[in-house]
């Protein structure tokens, strides 16, 4: 019997995972924001974040669900700043035993949540799972090879894991939630002072040299934190962070190069209708390592060009002039 699989959010890696699900066999329930937009998928069979990708007719696009029961999976597809918004008129209806995987990655910048623990206080749902690692929408619906981490206890890992995984679509288990979504999280600030590097036109050599720093400052949060290191030079840590600095699929990477030359980051923002996950992460993140005691300087310059008007070259010298030390 085919799996029932309600994706909520249809935004472009909602639709791409619908579409990977339903050429799996599951039955598909896409639960759009707004009618329109359900409509529209319905009819055209197309999103449009997504040009040129047919979206299979195991996929039923809807503007509202109230039956959880009849559900084998729940995933949440939905930028984090409108994750709170978008489930809580859902949890009257939420089945506690429904698994739920999180494809979102961010930080929720008033709690400092990250999108497991935000879901499962919402929701009360008892066994929450987060898939993670280099696997842009764009690709995924295409049918591209793509390999990613599915984090959560290990019997519902494991079963999410032959879900999701086909030809083209692998997954590995992982019980280190914290891991996999802190690393999701702030790769995506990195990308964006990745891109504002290439915005300044600063070579490979610095941004060899930022990617690798920022996954020394991501681990040593993570770890500081109760994660296991392991966790960040795996797909889910420096691959997903190598994609999402280097591919033009990168919102984070685009948003930072824009940045880079001379844009300001609201103006940015108000021109695009994809989320740039990077820019509402930033403050969280910088707050989070506070917190815990722990030293980010790539993501205290980010901040400082991101949120407080500094001027991108300046960041980046400061960086190059802190006090030098041992690797």
């Amino acid at each position: 019997m085919s799996q029932r699989v309600l994706i909520v959010g249809a935004g472009g890696w909602g639709t791409a995972m619908a579409a990977l699900l339903a050429q799996g066999g599951a039955q598909v329930t896409l639960l759009a924001h707004r009618e329109a937009h359900a409509l529209e998928l319905k009819q055209t069979r197309e999103n449009h974040l997504l040009k040129g990708v047919k979206i299979p007719q195991g996929v039923d696009p809807v503007a509202s669900v109230t039956d959880f029961a009849v559900f084998d999976w729940c995933f949440c597809a939905v930028p984090t700043r409108f994750v709170r918004s978008m489930f809580v008129p859902l949890a009257a209806h939420y089945p506690r035993e429904l698994p739920l995987v999180s494809l979102t990655k961010g930080i929720e910048q008033q709690s400092l949540l990250f999108p497991s623990t935000l879901l499962k206080q919402v929701l009360g749902a008892k066994h929450m799972l987060a898939l993670s690692g280099p696997s842009h929408a764009e690709e995924v619906a295409r049918g591209l090879p793509a390999s990613v981490v599915i984090a959560g206890d290990g019997v519902h890992a494991e079963a999410a894991q032959k879900l999701v995984s086909g030809k083209t679509f692998r997954a590995y288990a992982s019980d280190d939630l914290l891991g996999v979504e802190l690393a999701g999280a702030a790769k995506n600030v990195v990308a964006i002072a990745a891109g504002i590097l290439e915005g300044l036109k600063f070579g490979d050599n610095a941004k060899a040299a930022l990617i690798a720093r920022g996954l020394a400052e991501i681990t040593r949060l993570g770890v500081a934190l109760g994660a296991k290191e392991r966790t960040f030079y795996g797909l889910s840590g420096v691959g997903d962070l190598y994609t999402t600095c280097a591919s033009p699929h990168g919102r984070n990477r685009a948003f930072g190069v824009r940045v880079g030359k001379g844009e300001t980051p609201s103006e940015i923002i108000a021109s695009q209708e994809m989320e740039v996950e990077g820019y509402n992460t930033a403050k969280a993140l910088k707050a989070l390592a506070a917190r815990a005691g722990v030293e980010m300087p790539i993501v205290e310059q980010a901040c400082r060009v991101l949120y407080e008007g500094a001027n991108p070259r300046d960041a980046v010298i400061e960086l190059m002039t802190r006090n030098l030390k041992a690797e």
